[in-house]
């Protein structure tokens, strides 16, 4: 298993990928180039994160996929796991924001991740359809984080 950084101008190959975990091009583009991606490869490629900073020391993951195929079956929580690695000498906090579903609350918190706030409303202000996870409206956004340090 490697984990390797995409640089700038390879970004947009993986826009469908992206697309899984965040279903509107627009609201991808707003951090796709301010952020670093990372793609977990075991063979070929298992998962993609983006990060963005935030302010001094604060990160966020803003888009975490893994390919369907080769979820459940550890290469997620992996990859989180370098992006912590990654991130512990230069930030303090890193954060994830995410719908109220059940199943990716608890992947963050099986991750180290810690309820942290809420943004009421930010799909239904901030996408142009409306979001479902499992059939069920995305209405707020969950913030999880988790200490760097």
């Amino acid at each position: 298993m490697r984990v390797e950084k995409v640089m700038d101008d390879d970004k947009t190959k993986y826009m469908d990928l992206l697309l899984i975990a965040d279903e509107q091009v627009s609201m991808i583009e707003k951090y796709l180039y301010r952020g670093e991606m990372f793609a977990l490869y075991d063979d070929d490629l298992k998962a993609l994160c983006v990060v963005t900073k935030e302010g001094e020391g604060i990160y966020e993951i803003k888009n975490m996929v893994t390919i369907p195929k080769y979820q459940r079956k550890g290469y997620g929580q992996a990859l989180i796991s370098f992006i912590v690695n990654h991130y512990k000498n230069s930030g303090t906090e890193l954060y994830v924001g995410t719908g109220n579903s059940p199943m990716t609350l608890n992947f963050y918190e099986k991750c180290g991740f810690k309820p942290s706030h809420v943004v009421n409303n930010f799909f239904i202000h901030n996408y142009d359809h409306p979001i479902y996870e499992n059939g069920k409206q995305l209405v707020d956004m969950i913030y999880l984080k988790r200490s760097l340090r």
